[in-house]
């Protein structure tokens, strides 16, 4: 066995004769523990919050989403829909219009809502229908809409309640000055089948509409559309559906994924991830002086033992290397132990929903390999270099003692 290596575990898990260097040494360890349990827990936490949090975007948005790269709509003809069929790694594919409209119910306005129509085939893209709150998905031959949970209750509004309309106005396209203001809308009266809600944000933006209503409401060509909607095959290539897509439609359009429609939504989930993780650094430093610190005192309580090791041949380097591995050794005692506390916590709360959020869900948490990594190698790293610092006083001891 190492000499260094055998020095140093007989220090780290021996009692010493001064009790102040036991309890020095113990705090270093809870130091090193609690700081892995809880930087775990907290990355955990968030990873759970984060596919919470997007678990809702997914409902509404699709595997890819193609647009047009200049103006709102763009021709999509009969020839490319069967062109796009064709393509083995699409599932489905769904043509949409949207354009922000005025909704007008009784004596109640919301300005900033947008009309979504959408074909038979979107609920296959996206399982809207799974949000319902209230009420049934539309049907394509009638003048039906679905509204979100917060429209809703803007407009004071409930499902296929006798004799309540919902106006829907729009802005006629055209050039030049209007002189009546009636004329300068077109309007389409609907009646509001069903109520869904995905998030605060989605439930007070979407109006649903079928594919027919929302074009002859804002008076477009047959073929035009704001969007084409695609799901995937799971095991589909999606660099290569890109290029395929781009060349039935020569390169004028844009196309994105989840990530890239939500774009806002992941950077600022994954700042504040990052964000936590430095402040919980911080506090991993300040914990793991403490293993410096223990280092140092256990140095200084090894005075005699440090002399009688250099009497019998021991050099500098091998003496120092006794003690910045009992940092190492402390380090990794403490990390793994606080890491294996903590992988019991989160699949504790899994299986259990220890913590909750409301009394119907349970606060999220995932459990991630790559978070064990990261938590991992942080502390040992932070854990070395504190043990390399403390170990540096071995030469000021020796000249002491010379």
């Amino acid at each position: 066995m190492n000499f260094s290596y055998y020095i140093a575990k007989r220090y780290l898990f021996t009692k010493s004769k001064n009790n102040a260097i036991n309890i020095i040494t113990i705090i270093a360890s809870i130091g090193v523990f609690a700081g892995a349990m809880a930087l775990f827990i907290v990355l955990s936490g968030f990873a759970g919050l984060k596919e919470f949090s997007l678990s809702f975007s997914n409902k509404f948005d699709p595997d890819l989403k193609v647009l047009p790269k200049t103006g709102k709509y763009f021709t999509y003809t009969p020839e490319q829909q069967k062109q796009l069929k064709n393509i083995t790694d699409i599932q489905v594919a769904s043509k949409t219009i949207e354009e922000r409209v005025l909704l007008n119910f009784r004596d109640k306005n919301v300005p900033s809502s947008y009309l979504k129509g959408v074909d038979e085939n979107y609920l296959k893209v996206n399982a809207v229908d799974s949000a319902l709150l209230a009420g049934t998905w539309l049907h394509q031959k009638e003048k039906q809409v679905v509204i979100g949970n917060g429209i809703s209750r803007k407009l004071s509004i409930g499902v296929a309640g006798y004799g309540d309309v919902l106006k829907i106005f729009v802005p006629r396209p055209g050039k030049g000055q209007v002189s009546n203001p009636s004329e300068a809308f077109n309007t389409i009266s609907s009646m509001a089948i069903g109520i869904y809600s995905i998030n605060e944000e989605l439930d007070q933006k979407y109006v649903y509409a079928p594919f027919s209503l929302a074009q002859n409401l804002l008076e477009l060509k047959p073929n035009e559309v704001s969007a084409i909607e695609l799901s995937l095959t799971p095991n589909a290539s999606e660099s290569s559906t890109r290029k395929a897509i781009q060349e039935i439609f020569n390169h004028e359009v844009i196309i994105k994924d989840r990530v890239q429609l939500n774009d806002k939504l992941y950077k600022m989930l994954n700042t504040e991830n990052l964000a936590v993780y430095l402040i919980f650094t911080l506090i991993l430093i300040i914990a793991l002086f403490n293993v410096g610190g223990a280092i140092v005192m256990s140095i200084l309580d090894k005075q005699n033992n440090i002399k009688t090791l250099s009497n019998l041949g021991a050099n500098l380097h091998q003496i120092r290397r006794v003690f910045f591995l009992q940092g190492t050794l402390l380090t990794f005692t403490g990390g793994v132990f606080g890491l294996i506390v903590a992988c019991l916590i989160i699949l504790l709360q899994q299986q259990f929903s220890l913590v909750m959020i409301t009394p119907s869900l349970a606060y999220p948490v995932l459990f991630e390999a790559k978070n064990l990594i990261i938590v991992f190698a942080t502390i040992m790293t932070l854990g070395i270099i504190a043990s390399y610092i403390g170990s540096t006083r071995i030469k000021k001891v020796i000249e002491m003692k010379a």
